[in-house]
């Protein structure tokens, strides 16, 4: 029998590979395990905090933008460009919010879809410094991890 990370063969009856230390049929190490598990709630409470940090200046740009449209109904260029793209941007930020607090649900959840998006919204994330790119980092440094895939997908199967 040879380990699944490094080739090396492994003695009868082994529990750990001698040369890198991976434990033998489980597909969770003590490293990944202490990473991944150690990290996973924590990292889905912090995606719904930002998410819930994202919706309240959507919101107020939704609204700004319907009392903005009010007040200037008559002006013609003013009247329809600048309320539509305060709403456009209200908008996106309502999705980017309600998108950070289902990944984090689904993070703290396990679910099978959740480590995938998480991965693509923290690299995004990178680019909103300063909260955005700490989070974004601290996400692709959790989820990662050499082992975290498999590992993932070892916490999500199960019950």
């Amino acid at each position: 029998m040879f380990c699944n990370r490094c080739g090396t063969e492994l003695p009868p009856n082994a529990v750990a590979c001698p040369q890198c230390r991976r434990r033998q049929g489980d597909p969770t190490s003590a490293v990944a395990r202490s990473r991944l598990q150690g990290h996973l709630h924590t990292l889905g409470i912090l995606w719904m905090i930002l998410g819930g940090l994202f919706l309240i200046p959507a919101l107020g740009l939704i609204l700004f933008g319907g009392g903005l449209h009010l007040v200037v109904h008559n002006q013609e260029p003013f009247a329809t460009f600048i309320p539509l793209a305060i709403y456009a941007l209200g908008a996106t930020l309502l999705i980017l919010g309600f998108g950070g607090i289902c990944v984090g649900l689904g993070l703290r959840e396990r679910q099978s879809w959740a480590r995938i998006t998480a991965i693509i919204l923290g690299v995004l994330a990178l680019f909103h410094p300063p909260l955005g790119t700490g989070l974004g980092v601290y996400t692709l440094w959790v989820l990662l991890s050499d082992e975290s895939g498999e590992e993932y997908r070892y916490l999500s199967d199960s019950p």
